[in-house]
């Protein structure tokens, strides 16, 4: 509930701490789109932009200043 509260709190997703306890994240790999919170070890909420289109930066990467709203995907363990 805490992590809810501080992604619903956050104007956009760059004010969401990249430290602990949130640490929000970037995912790589096939997740390469998506962002993820720290639940209890080992879970995270993971999530995408819900932008069309995805506000980027000049290098392609997502820029996270831009991106003020937000669809949950999952809760897991995925590593």
């Amino acid at each position: 509930m805490n992590r809810l509260a501080v992604l619903k709190a956050a104007r956009a997703l760059a004010l969401v701490p990249t430290t602990p306890p949130d640490r929000r994240h970037q995912l790589r790999g096939d997740r390469d789109e998506q962002f993820a919170v720290d639940l209890v070890h080992p879970h995270r909420l993971v999530f995408e932009t819900n932008h069309d289109p995805v506000p980027r930066k000049e290098d392609g990467g997502i820029d996270v200043e831009q991106v003020t709203a937000i669809t949950m995907t999952d809760v897991i363990d995925y590593h």
